[in-house]
């Protein structure tokens, strides 16, 4: 009994209704995206994948943060110049009005500890060494590693499951997958040789928390003899 998938505010608060009864993935929020660059970075890439969450929602999140000052002054030349081309530019545009940044750091040190404290649902690092950057991500939804890869790809056709934490939960939660569908039982089995090792740690805990009943069923154990099952 599992109800699971992306959505609008409305799917979210269906999804809450029904959390308890059933297992939900998690209660999304707007689409997000944030990207790290470095200076050979291209402005009109950047660009392109903050209009391509800001399109989704007037609530999505698209943010730069680099370290560059020449590619956050042209990044936002080229914002400018792309969403008046787009077929919902005055969603695109309220989103970057209410809920887009570009922030200017000193090194990608600082850049990656920032992006960890946000802990996106898309992350993109346009960056020279991507895969060198990547080990210190901790907290993101999604990794999309170089220049080349728009969170797009993930979207469409990369392959991973693309049903994300939001709103800062990558840092507790992951991506919807197989593991979402599944549920684990503990199993327990002591022979009396274990039990007996153990009474005495177990009654006084019992006996610690007031719950009489629960040393109770050990000591009946431990005076009954050995009987024929173990």
């Amino acid at each position: 009994d599992v109800i699971v998938g992306p959505g609008n505010q409305f799917v979210a608060e269906a999804k809450q209704q029904v959390m308890g009864r059933v297992r939900i993935d998690m209660l999304a929020g707007p689409s997000e995206v944030l990207i790290v660059a470095d200076d050979p970075a291209e402005p009109a890439f950047i660009a392109a994948d903050m209009l391509a969450q800001a399109e989704h929602d007037p609530q999505a999140l698209a943010l730069l943060i680099t370290t560059s000052r020449s590619v956050a002054e042209q990044t936002l030349v080229a914002l400018n110049e792309q969403v008046a081309r787009l077929s919902r530019r005055e969603i695109a545009q309220e989103a970057l009005d209410g809920r887009g940044a570009v922030l200017l750091v000193d090194t990608l040190d600082e850049a990656i500890d920032l992006a960890n404290d946000i802990a996106i649902e898309h992350l993109e690092l346009q960056v020279r060494e991507p895969w060198q950057w990547l080990p210190r991500v901790r907290h993101a939804g999604a990794i999309f590693l170089g220049s080349y890869t728009p969170e797009a790809c993930g979207d469409y056709v990369a392959g991973p499951n693309h049903v994300l934490p939001t709103m800062g939960t990558a840092r507790i939660a992951s991506a919807l997958g197989v593991e979402t569908f599944l549920k684990k039982s503990s199993i327990i089995s002591c022979s009396r040789r274990a039990l007996l090792a153990d009474a005495e740690h177990i009654q006084r805990l019992a006996a610690l928390e007031g719950l009489t009943a629960h040393g109770n069923s050990v000591a009946v154990r431990v005076a009954h003899g050995s009987g024929n099952r173990e």
